[in-house]
């Protein structure tokens, strides 16, 4: 419990900070896109991190959610308050009338087909020009609550931060539950989970769709924020780019999430000219990681500065009860007693 009060303590001193470095409009706006990524990461994590379930297909409900909210606020005038909920609910009951049969799947086939559902959503964006715009994409209205209109930067990442914040805290009471502790007995061995009574099934859909909706919250509100969707959202590159950041952060950590999101985001802004090689180096970061931190940049480093704390120490012990013995005249050497 202080563990976890602690990680939301930093993390929202951090994000409370960050204002104040930031120097122009483009960096907030890589600022806020990283917590809006985020928060889509980490319910991926939930599925491919805790539950051990591998998905290269999420980047689907985060279209799906975006493209609903926008056809609901710019085609029937509904107000976004109304249109982001609707299209959250929609995702989360399309991903659990999909993961019935789809999670009866394991391993590569359970990949495969997350990622024909990917590529199934993409084809019908660009073919259904009435609603979507087709591969031109659709313009956004603004968010509003009443008259109060999110439109500048610094409320916009007050609002991405608060959500971001909440969705770190729910993620780490979910991994913290017994539900939490279900998913890891699920991750680590199927029949063994099986054999202890947890019923993996029922397990996998419930990741599945929570991973779901919290993908399709991150939608919802890039849709909103961004002004402009195309179908691009949810291709093939795009799921790759979601899956590396849960990886490369750390399978299974809340922080390690957040952090591969900031990281691969930030990223292509740091290569400049380089942008036509962003996604080598992506593979370079991600062979890198798993050769040289295969848990992840936060699990492995934890584990390291562990092993550290450890072999430190017994030495500290023992020093303090040797020197303690030669006090009292128990421990010397140099008599042979």
């Amino acid at each position: 419990m202080k563990r976890r009060l602690a990680d939301l303590a930093l993390l929202a001193g951090i994000l409370a900070v960050v204002p104040f470095f930031v120097p122009n409009s483009y960096i907030f706006d890589v600022v806020i896109r990283i917590g809006l990524t985020a928060v889509a990461v980490i319910g991926l994590n939930i599925l491919m991190g805790l539950a051990g379930q591998i998905s290269i297909g999420h980047a689907a409900f985060v279209a799906g959610a975006a493209y609903i909210s926008t056809i609901l606020t710019s085609t029937f005038d509904w107000p976004a308050l109304a249109s982001i909920p609707t299209a959250v609910a929609a995702m989360t009951a399309l991903a659990f009338l999909l993961a019935m049969p789809m999670l009866r799947l394991n391993g590569h086939a359970l990949t495969i087909a997350t990622l024909g559902l990917g590529l199934i959503l993409q084809i019908v964006l660009i073919n259904e020009v009435k609603w979507t715009g087709g591969p031109d994409g659709l313009t956004t209205t603004p968010l509003s609550v009443g008259s109060f209109v999110i439109d500048t930067d610094l409320r916009w990442y007050v609002l991405v931060s608060v959500v971001l914040v909440a969705t770190v805290a729910l993620s780490q009471n979910l991994d913290r539950s017994a539900a939490g502790r279900a998913l890891r007995a699920l991750r680590d061995s199927e029949i063994a989970a099986c054999a202890v009574g947890i019923d993996t099934y029922r397990l996998k859909v419930r990741a599945f769709v929570a991973s779901a909706a919290f993908a399709a919250l991150s939608g919802a509100l890039t849709a909103h924020y961004s002004g402009f969707i195309t179908p691009d959202m949810t291709g093939f590159l795009k799921n790759v780019e979601l899956a590396t950041m849960v990886v490369v952060g750390g399978r299974g950590s809340t922080l390690g999430a957040v952090l591969g999101t900031a990281l691969l985001t930030a990223l292509p802004q740091l290569l400049g000219g380089l942008a036509n090689y962003e996604m080598v180096v992506f593979g370079l970061i991600l062979m890198c990681t798993m050769i040289f931190l295969p848990e992840g940049i936060v699990p492995s480093l934890s584990a390291k500065w562990r092993g550290l704390t450890v072999k430190r120490g017994p030495s500290v012990e023992t020093s303090a009860a040797r020197s303690q013995e030669t006090n009292e005249g128990v421990w010397r050497p140099e008599s042979g007693k």
